[in-house]
């Protein structure tokens, strides 16, 4: 416990000298929430709707920050860490995979939980938003995103050879999900055939659950998202334990 708390500290004081994440998991969740709050204030998502179109795009925001720090910021670090035969230093020490990682989620963790603290009371205070749905299963659904996303993250990090490897796999990730998934474009406004390439994202069965529950509304086949996230997440970590590269 010793070693993991040191290791914490040093990563984290890192990683915010770095500001990367400060700005795409803290900054830019809380300036798309503040730009979708002067544009569509309380006007509702469609005709009849009991929520507004900025409660139903804030439901997403969080997922904006957990896939910056689980897709992009994780495994770039550790493959990086990797390159730089860091990890082969640690090899010869008590210091296992999973220790290595469990600090660079706990890393992201944080960014993401101050993320959504801020981006909430911003629209609480500022454009008086109020969640219809339960807390529970929306604090539920939002740790089995973020768990889910990731575990991706902890999967490509543990296994790409060099940091350019991992780069390209954690950009082909990260955007279509941050532009198709939800996050940004609404799920909603996009064409059928582009919804079905969308409903393969894990990002898009994990914005569903936020929506769901957050405005009160039922989702159509919650069984599916579910057990898909749920899924996934164990392949993922196994993966990312089992095959984790030291060098």
């Amino acid at each position: 416990m010793k070693t993991f708390k040191t290791m914490l500290k040093t990563e984290l004081r890192l990683s915010l000298r770095g500001m990367d994440m400060v700005i795409f998991a803290i900054c830019m969740p809380l300036v798309i929430t503040i730009i979708l709050g002067i544009i569509y204030g309380k006007r509702p998502a469609f005709e009849g709707a009991s929520y507004s179109f900025f409660a139903q795009s804030f439901a997403a925001m969080p997922a904006i920050s957990i896939c910056a720090g689980g897709v992009m910021g994780l495994p770039l670090v550790v493959s990086d860490y990797r390159s730089k035969r860091i990890l082969k230093r640690f090899q010869v020490t008590p210091i296992s995979p999973i220790m290595i990682l469990l600090v660079q989620v706990v890393i992201y963790t944080l960014y993401s939980v101050v993320s959504f603290l801020t981006t909430y009371i911003t629209a609480a205070i500022f454009f008086g938003y109020q969640m219809n749905g339960s807390l529970g299963e929306f604090l539920g659904g939002y740790f089995l995103v973020l768990i889910t996303i990731f575990s991706i993250g902890m999967m490509v990090g543990g296994i790409s050879p060099n940091t350019k490897i991992a780069s390209i796999i954690a950009s082909l990730l990260y955007f279509p999900m941050l532009i198709f998934s939800g996050a940004t474009l609404p799920y909603e406004v996009m064409p059928a055939g582009l919804q079905k390439i969308a409903d393969l994202m894990p990002l898009t069965q994990g914005i569903k659950l936020l929506k769901a529950a957050s405005l009160g509304v039922a989702v159509d086949h919650v069984l599916f998202p579910l057990i898909f996230l749920v899924v996934l997440a164990i392949i993922c970590i196994t993966v990312s334990i089992r095959y984790f590269r030291w060098e």
